[in-house]
């Protein structure tokens, strides 16, 4: 029986830590999974073989038997002895020996659906599954672990909707957003996460929402606060400006007597409910006034009858 090298398999050191283990069996698993690599029969071994490697040395019992075995193969080795003369016989695991510590076949199957003889003669040996046969048990077939993911869009993206394209784990994906869509809302789509170590279902993707600061608009909720700034003029006789929206321009009149700070709703103008897009929030616009900086001596001397009529009067 064939010895079998779990770290180079996984390209990884012997000390390696479990988050390095888990990182490169994620990167090869990817690489080499049936849905990429349809009708290969090499990458589909190679999938095999990568899986087997890390149930092993994920599980901090079986790694440890494995390093012990690996330690006395290899003094075995360096002393001269032949790779066929090692007596495995001491590390065969105690369930193809009628006990059941190692249990091995009870957590995993093919590592491949629809392959034949998933896992090899050295892990059934050694972790258990049928001392030197062919006897195969088929666990059931685990799902892959989700990925989650943040995904940044603009404010006007949000409010509209539409197509999305990017890319997760080299793969393109496109999704079509609602219009109303909220920071921080989650979206999972399915099947769109990390392999199956086993065969099984792929895991979701669960893209969480953020929406860019805009320049212009606050978001509350379903509602947008926006500051405008107003002429003096307008704020003291009143008037009518146009201000740009999210989804176009609008008139609104300005009181006389406008005070700084006073905010105008307007109703029906905010953002897009996610799951009823014919309703809206509103939009408040708090108004700020322009001081004239610069007068002209005629403008100043305008101000000053003003203040003695205010004064008088």
């Amino acid at each position: 029986m064939n010895y079998k090298d779990y770290y180079k398999i996984l390209g990884v050191a012997k000390n390696a830590t479990e988050a390095e283990i888990k990182k490169a069996y994620r990167k090869l698993a990817n690489k080499y999974h049936p849905d990429k690599n349809k009708n290969n029969k090499e990458s589909e071994e190679k999938f095999k073989e990568i899986n087997e490697a890390y149930e092993v040395l994920k599980d901090k019992e079986k790694r440890s038997k494995y390093d012990r075995l690996g330690s006395q193969y290899n003094r075995y080795r360096q002393g001269g002895g032949d790779p066929n003369g090692f007596d495995w016989s001491q590390w065969y695991s105690q369930q193809n020996r009628g006990g059941s510590s190692y249990g091995g076949s009870q957590d995993f199957g093919d590592m491949f659906s629809g392959g034949s003889g998933g896992l090899s003669d050295f892990f059934e040996k050694i972790f258990g599954g049928g001392f030197g046969g062919k006897q195969r048990r088929h666990a059931a077939t685990q799902k892959g672990q989700d990925i989650q993911a943040n995904y940044e869009i603009s404010l006007e993206e949000a409010f509209h909707g539409g197509k999305q394209t990017f890319e997760i784990n080299h793969n393109k994906i496109q999704i079509n957003l609602k219009p109303g869509i909220q920071d921080k809302q989650k979206l999972k789509l399915s099947g769109k996460g990390y392999p199956s170590p086993n065969g099984g279902p792929n895991g979701d993707l669960i893209l969480v929402i953020k929406i860019k600061e805009h320049p212009v608009f606050k978001l509350k909720g379903h509602n947008l606060h926006m500051e405008k700034f107003i002429d003096l003029y307008d704020a003291v006789l009143g008037g009518s400006i146009t201000i740009q929206t999210l989804s176009g321009k609008a008139k609104i009149n300005i009181p006389a007597g406008t005070n700084c700070g006073k905010i105008l709703k307007l109703k029906g103008q905010g953002m897009p409910h996610y799951d009823k897009p014919t309703l809206r929030g509103d939009l408040f616009v708090k108004f700020m006034i322009n001081i004239p900086q610069k007068l002209s001596p005629q403008e100043k001397d305008l101000f000053e009858q003003l203040r003695k009529l205010k004064k008088s009067s």
